[in-house]
């Protein structure tokens, strides 16, 4: 469902990543390693399309894929259910509204603010939007920033069960275990050497 071949990044005009390969098949996931500033975030960012890669190739069914990052993108105004809904009337899928609440346990603040939220509540909310938008191909950033224990294991449920579990696929980047069968990637070997080309567009960043 997704190929990465000789994939080469660059943040701030500066190369961080270099001839990354890799392959996730339908209803496989991949975990993403590596320390601070390897270059996971622009790897995501790339492989979803909001910023150019360097060099090499990403292929995997257009209009499937989906980026979500520590931004909750909650709109404050609006109740749970409506911010789950504007999304949905967007791409068509609100009959899957009522099962994305109940996935991420949110029936009970359902007609609550989403400027009332605690934190963690919030990115509850924002990882329900991934249960709505009917994407198959998702690149996740340290999705579980602000949950606890509990509602890690909401989220690892739903991604495995419902989205790799209905053919979808993953590229997770995560410092912790989320009890995926998944095989793991280390991004430490692909740094780019201090000399490589500029391969960076400003305005994309």
């Amino acid at each position: 469902m997704l190929r990465v071949s000789g994939l080469s990044c660059a943040r701030g005009g500066v190369p961080v990543l270099s001839d990354v390969s890799f392959e996730v098949a339908a209803g496989q996931a991949l975990i993403l390693r590596g320390p601070n500033g390897i270059g996971k975030t622009t790897l995501l960012r790339a492989l979803a399309g909001l910023q150019p890669a360097a060099s090499g190739q990403i292929a995997y069914p257009e209009d499937t894929g989906a980026y979500a990052s520590h931004a909750d993108g909650i709109k404050a105004a609006l109740t749970v259910t409506e911010n789950l809904t504007f999304w949905a009337d967007i791409h068509g899928t609100r009959d899957l509204v009522a099962a994305s609440l109940s996935k991420f346990d949110l029936v009970d603040l359902q007609d609550r603010l989403g400027g009332t939220l605690s934190a963690g509540q919030k990115r509850r909310l924002g990882l329900a939007r991934l249960g709505v938008i009917g994407r198959k191909v998702l690149f996740l950033d340290e999705p579980t920033v602000s949950l606890d224990r509990f509602s890690v294991k909401l989220f690892a449920d739903w991604l495995q069960d419902h989205h790799l579990g209905a053919g979808g696929c993953a590229v997770v980047a995560t410092h912790i275990d989320l009890g995926l069968s998944a095989p793991e990637l280390d991004l430490s070997p692909f740094k780019a050497p201090l000399d490589a080309a500029d391969g960076a567009d400003e305005a994309f960043l």
